[in-house]
């Protein structure tokens, strides 16, 4: 059974570009070659370039950044939990 993650909200489509551009080793990255690190389709990158789509699960954004040479905050955000929610013989024993 796949595992659900909340997606994570990318900050900036200008600054994916930019990055894009010049990566931490100081090399531009194409579309396709960032897909393939980030394991998606290359117009997945190109959706979140142009601001059509702004998420993306937290594998994907976490390779996204590894590919880019930056932390994973710089461009992007959580969104909802970054924990697993308390299940409910824990919350029953909580309130005991």
């Amino acid at each position: 059974m796949r595992t659900t993650q909340n997606p994570m909200v990318l900050i900036s489509s200008d600054l994916l570009v930019q990055l894009m551009r010049r990566t931490g080793d100081g090399r531009e990255v194409s579309v396709r070659d960032l897909a393939q690190a980030a394991g998606c389709h290359p117009s997945k990158i190109g959706h979140l370039r142009s601001g059509e789509r702004s998420t993306a699960t937290h594998d994907e954004a976490l390779a996204i950044a590894r590919r880019l040479g930056v932390d994973l905050l710089v461009l992007w955000e959580h969104t909802g939990r970054t924990v697993q929610a308390p299940t409910e013989p824990f919350l029953a024993a909580v309130s005991a």
